[in-house]
């Protein structure tokens, strides 16, 4: 039988409702959840791994390093056949895409968590932890990188996105889909994952802002970043990456200062590219030093430009990065 690290870090799926304060609130330990979770023990042997009981919101990189140690150390051990990481769902798809950035071992790694509290009568998170040491078990997901199951799907953590606030179906893959499903305990490979986003790296440049454009923007915002300083700026443009020229001037200002700035769409699916080329437009942006970053959301391009610019890449190594490799390599 196979063993699984399941490493606990908290989120709705260890919360239950107090009644005092009127809400969720971080209530179980990993052996509670186990406790909860009937049939593990028919798909592997669980190692539990308690990090704590923190709300996903309350996520720093310091902490996202620390897991990310944690898991390294756990693909490093030859008893051990997958690892799956139990979190709130907040930001899921921005922490399992740094994991996969930073994250060079074979050995499956698998993030998961709950839309349900314990304490609400569609607690999922039973079905996902099952479901996720059953991927983490799996040689289907050897080499895959980082993947986050939720609600029977499996998808690649660089495309995955939580597309609304509280349907237990919230976790899709916009551009490419899904890369498996799990029906009744069988994992049905839909596709396989292309070339990964790596980067070396133990540190996070900070601080690196995101920016979403709005219909009547100026460049103030932009403007008073400047003025206190950043490390590098995300700008979620409109559409295929248009902007106000205001929006753009400002943001030309912070390059020509040797911020790295890019520029991505603030659409769910998609990428920014430089169809338009009016004052604004993502042609022009590019041509102002701006960078792209194929199809990551704007949180994600805002991972990698900190990763990127933690392990002192280059404006060419950063573009890389960003742009991803080619699909086709």
């Amino acid at each position: 039988m196979s063993t699984v690290a399941v490493i606990f870090t908290g989120g709705t799926i260890s919360m239950r409702r107090d009644p005092v304060l009127g809400g969720n609130v971080p209530s179980l330990d990993g052996a509670a959840i186990l406790a909860q979770t009937p049939g593990v023990d028919a798909i592997a042997e669980v190692r539990a791994i308690d990090f704590g009981r923190t709300p996903a919101s309350h996520f720093s990189f310091d902490g996202l390093f620390e897991i990310g140690a944690t898991i390294r150390s756990a693909q490093a051990d030859p008893t051990i056949d997958g690892v799956v990481v139990v979190q709130g769902t907040d930001v899921l798809e921005e922490t399992a895409f740094l994991w996969d950035l930073i994250l060079d071992g074979a050995t499956p790694v698998v993030v998961t968590g709950a839309m349900r509290s314990a304490s609400e009568p569609e607690y999922d998170g039973p079905e996902n932890l099952r479901n996720a040491i059953r991927a983490a078990a799996s040689a289907h997901f050897r080499g895959a990188g980082v993947v986050v199951c939720m609600a029977g799907s499996i998808h690649a953590a660089d495309d995955v996105t939580k597309t609304h606030a509280s349907r237990l179906d919230t976790f899709q893959s916009l551009n490419d889909g899904p890369l498996a499903v799990i029906d009744d305990g069988a994992i049905r490979v839909v596709r396989r994952r292309g070339p990964r986003r790596t980067v070396r790296t133990a540190t996070a440049a900070e601080p690196v802002r995101l920016v979403t454009a709005h219909v009547a923007m100026d460049g103030s915002i932009i403007g008073a970043l400047a003025t206190v300083g950043v490390a590098g700026l995300v700008v979620e443009a409109t559409g295929a990456g248009n902007t106000s020229a205001a929006l753009l001037d400002a943001a030309r200002r912070l390059i020509d200062t040797g911020v790295p700035v890019v520029l991505a769409t603030r659409c769910a699916a998609g990428a920014a590219g430089t169809g338009y080329a009016f004052p604004g437009g993502g042609a022009t942006w590019v041509r102002a030093g701006a960078l792209l970053p194929g199809t990551l959301t704007g949180p994600k391009a805002r991972i990698a430009l900190a990763l990127g610019l933690g392990a002192g890449l280059d404006h060419a190594g950063l573009a890389g990065l960003l742009r991803g490799p080619d699909p086709e390599a």
